[in-house]
């Protein structure tokens, strides 16, 4: 048993699996608030890592810098998970493989090994895994989160309905599954991930609790 988990590990794919979570768990949002905006954002606001927390509790100190480092870790976080699907391709992983390190991506910086296995949301990674397969559902998305972003003003919600969308337009476009798996699997997996690490904030608007950003 412990040699088959080696020859996995130490495989093409596995190889691929792990480069995808390491990198996907880089906490960039705690990096840049810790180092630059010197605050701990796990022991701040909602503890999350994400963009959101990171604009959220650094604008009580210095808004301008606030919104900096929170477009910084948007663009950071979308990034990494745009990333290493695309050096999986580059290297010749076939497409199941590649949507299995965008998901492995997302896990990372979900569950991310550098912080004990806390993390973020997965919206920004999820989102850079999906533009870099399925533009177009995503790009879709993208508009329907902006919208939703500018009128409801909550993030939680906004990024849950982009979701949706993502799924919606992708059904929607590619009736017969995924370009070139013909399954839909890795795309439900990524959105069950994101959903459940928002269970805590789909209570608090079931409770009309949740925060908005200003």
């Amino acid at each position: 048993m412990v040699s088959g988990i080696l020859d996995f590990i130490t495989s093409f794919n596995g190889a691929l699996y792990i480069f995808a979570y390491l990198v996907g768990g880089i906490p960039f949002g705690y990096l840049l608030a810790k180092y630059i905006g010197k605050v701990d954002i796990k022991k701040a606001g909602s503890g999350n890592i994400g963009a959101t927390n990171v604009l959220r509790v650094l604008k009580q100190k210095d808004e301008k810098l606030a919104k900096k480092l929170g477009a910084i870790t948007l663009l950071l976080d979308a990034l990494k998970g745009a990333i290493v699907v695309l050096v999986a391709k580059f290297l010749g992983a076939n497409d199941f493989v590649v949507w299995s390190v965008g998901v492995f991506a997302v896990i990372g910086h979900c569950y991310t090994p550098f912080l004990k296995f806390e993390g973020g949301k997965g919206v920004a990674t999820g989102f850079g895994v999906l533009m870099a397969l399925i533009p177009i559902p995503t790009l879709i998305a993208l508009i329907v989160w902006f919208i939703a972003a500018k009128t409801i003003k909550i993030s939680s919600l906004s990024s849950l309905i982009a979701l949706i969308a993502v799924i919606v337009s992708a059904t929607i476009l590619y009736p017969n599954g995924l370009p070139n798996i013909h399954t839909y699997t890795p795309l439900y997996v990524i959105a069950f991930i994101i959903f459940y690490k928002h269970i805590p904030n789909i209570k608090r608007l079931i409770l009309k609790e949740e925060g908005k950003v200003v």
